[in-house]
Formats: structure tokens, C-alpha cells, sequence
């Protein structure tokens, strides 16, 4: 079974390719975010604090896949709470035998660090980005959707933290695997991301 590795900047449309991808070639499919999520989830809901690495990785050990699905994961909260959570090596330690025994059987994967650290032997590696304007449009949509009430400069303000914070981290900071297939969604729909990753995939994997 083939593994594809999807990686690129907060809201560029990484995780609609997943899904997309997933379904084409008929492969399960991981958003790894959602563990982070998850685990952030967990330790505001104890009380804990997510800028610590001990209350940060107690609660990554515990995650379970049923977790992975509470819609809950994908409100702005959470998803910056995710962001500093994620810079703790030892949560990125905890979290890595999941990633890695869910690629194991074959799959599409996509996140920050599968690429560069969790699959590095992938079949096929993707980065996706988009303009930080584009991007933050389309989160801003989505937040708004969800009933959260932010201006779009406050959510470019945001995005812009998040992508110094995921890029500067110590521990598997965002960057492009050194063979990764570059994707510029910026101004692309989703059918035309697809259909260009479908595309890079197809020459991949029938060399």
C-alpha cells in the first residue's frame, strides 16, 4: 500500500487534498493535526496548562482515534491551543507511534512533519501553501461558519503567528521535505488542487 505525505501552512487546503486524495486512490486517511488537537483538548478540559510539556504529554499518551472525530477540534480555540502544544518534543515523541503504525498499512497522511520526520520513505510528498491572505480568507469562512466571530485581520494576525511558531520550533519544525512535490493552492479551487496533486501522484508512483 502506498503512502502519500502531505505537509505545507496552517489553512492552505492540505486537509481537503488529504480526504480528496484518500478517496481517489482508495486509502485510509490521517489529519494528524487532530492529535494535536486532541491533545490539547485534554488538557484545557483537565485544566492543565498547554505551554507545559508534562501536562502536554500526559494527555498525548491517552489519545485515542475515537477522539480524532468530535467536531470540537476544529474551532479556532483549540486549534491555537494545538499550536503551542505541539512545540513539546516529548508530545511529538508520544504522538509518533500512532502516525507511525497508521502509515504502516498504507495511507494518506497530512500535517507539518510527515515528510521531513514521520514518513520519511513516503511513495509520494506533497507541500502546500497559499498566499497568508488567501489562507486567511479561507479560515475566516470556516471560523464564521462554526459561528465564531473574528475579523479577517485578526485571523491573518493569528495565522501569521502560528506559521513562525510551526516553523521555528526546535523539535520537526514546518519546512519541505527535500523531494517534495510543491503545490501553490493560492487562487486554485479544490477540484484544480486535486486534480494537479492526482497528477504529481500518478508520475510517482507508476516510475
Amino acid at each position: 500500500m502506498s503512502v502519500i505525505a502531505i505537509d505545507g501552512t496552517f489553512a492552505s487546503g492540505k486537509g481537503t487534498l488529504g480526504k480528496g486524495l484518500a478517496a481517489h486512490y482508495g486509502l485510509p486517511y490521517l489529519d494528524t493535526g487532530k492529535l494535536y488537537r486532541a491533545t490539547a483538548k485534554r488538557v484545557l478540559d483537565a485544566g492543565g496548562d498547554v505551554t507545559s510539556s508534562v501536562d502536554g504529554t500526559l494527555a498525548a499518551k491517552a489519545i485515542t482515534a475515537d477522539e480524532l472525530s468530535d467536531p470540537i477540534l476544529k474551532s479556532g480555540p483549540i486549534g491555537a491551543a494545538a499550536s503551542k502544544v505541539s512545540v513539546h518534543p516529548d508530545v511529538r515523541a508520544a504522538l509518533f507511534d500512532f502516525q507511525r503504525d497508521f502509515a504502516a498499512q498504507g495511507g494518506v497522511l497530512d500535517g507539518r512533519d510527515i515528510g521531513t520526520v514521520i514518513c520519511p520513505d513516503a511513495d509520494v510528498k506533497l507541500y502546500v501553501t497559499a498566499s497568508p491572505e488567501e489562507r486567511a480568507k479561507r479560515r475566516h469562512t470556516e471560523l464564521t461558519g462554526y459561528g465564531e466571530t473574528l475579523s479577517i485581520d485578526d485571523v491573518l494576525a493569528q495565522l501569521i503567528e502560528r506559521d513562525t511558531r510551526d516553523s521555528t520550533r526546535a523539535t520537526a519544525p514546518l519546512k519541505p521535505a527535500e523531494d517534495a512535490h510543491m503545490i501553490d493552492t493560492t487562487g486554485m479551487s479544490i477540484a484544480q488542487v486535486l486534480q494537479t496533486a492526482v497528477s504529481i501522484c500518478d508520475a510517482v508512483l507508476t516510475r
